[in-house]
């Protein structure tokens, strides 16, 4: 079933213009380097227009693996294709599998709390992630290889991808539940407090510490370093010529990096330099 004629699932046409598009997003990002203002998370604002944070995260990173999953399903029949090969089906999953992770899982039922989200930064995660998704699921869908002998003698890189993405999932995983241990055992503290003294508890929406544990050591977002390493994985499987995987990932880094270093001043201003200490934003020892 066509959703969106020439869109969902795309045509060739619009699929080639939207992924040309798409490898110049990091010039968009400019502005992130020249203005000091992203409401959302830590840096989150005070708006009568806010979002409430676990909904407004769901319903923002939830369309892109829902996207690619629909266009995987049609755009082959609308092309007249016959099944796609495995690893067209490996990396869906895996995309699926992070962005299910990322915008069920974490947010619905393992965060205990998120800060509200601004509707600037919902609009821009949304086209984002539905932007991405078309790139991708054109590509592994109809526009890319199609039968299993054009990924002929790629076994080792697709192999070694898979590896280096699973380890990075882990790690991403790790390192985001450290950050929700912070707020559970406070939660935790709270409600024992509150039972003796029979008051509410205040909640955890905004608490903040310094986490410290794994490459926490090292970075304040490691989070963000793990996840630029599953995507170099989903790269090395899709090889060079996967130009939507190779796009994602400089897209990622282009977006997430000046957010890390965003990051960074703000926990130096809240804990203090010596408190921070050698730490860098997202790079051991270089950023």
């Amino acid at each position: 079933m066509v959703l969106v004629p020439g869109l969902l699932p795309p045509s060739r046409e619009n699929w080639v213009i939207i992924n040309n598009i798409w490898k110049f997003f990091p010039v968009a990002t400019g502005v992130q380097w020249l203005v000091d203002y992203y409401p959302q998370g830590k840096t989150s604002v005070e708006s009568r227009f806010n979002l409430p944070g676990k909904w407004a995260w769901a319903l923002m990173e939830a369309p892109g693996f829902i996207t690619l999953l629909y266009n995987m399903k049609t755009l082959p029949t609308e092309l007249g294709l016959g099944p796609l090969p495995w690893v067209n089906w490996t990396m869906a999953g895996l995309y699926s599998i992070h962005y299910f992770y990322r915008s069920i899982l974490s947010p619905l039922f393992l965060n205990p709390s998120m800060s509200p989200i601004h509707p600037l930064v919902f609009v821009s995660a949304l086209a984002w992630n539905l932007t991405n998704a078309l790139c991708l699921s054109g590509w592994l869908a109809g526009y890319g290889p199609t039968t299993v002998y054009d990924w002929a003698g790629r076994l080792y890189w697709i192999q070694a991808g898979l590896v280096i993405w699973g380890w990075a999932l882990l790690g991403n995983i790790f390192h985001d539940d450290d950050l929700r241990e912070i707020r559970r055992s406070a939660l935790r503290r709270q409600k024992e407090q509150a039972k003796k003294d029979n008051k509410p508890i205040d909640g955890v929406q905004k608490l903040y510490m310094m986490p410290k544990n794994g490459l926490f050591h090292y970075v304040l977002f490691p989070h963000y370093l793990c996840e630029w390493i599953e995507w170099l994985g989903f790269w090395m499987i899709g090889g060079w010529n996967c130009t939507p995987a190779r796009s994602f990932l400089i897209n990622e880094i282009s977006t997430m990096l000046p957010r890390a270093l965003q990051g960074r001043r703000w926990y130096i201003q809240k804990f203090g330099k010596d408190k921070v200490g050698n730490r860098k934003a997202v790079i051991p020892g270089l950023i």
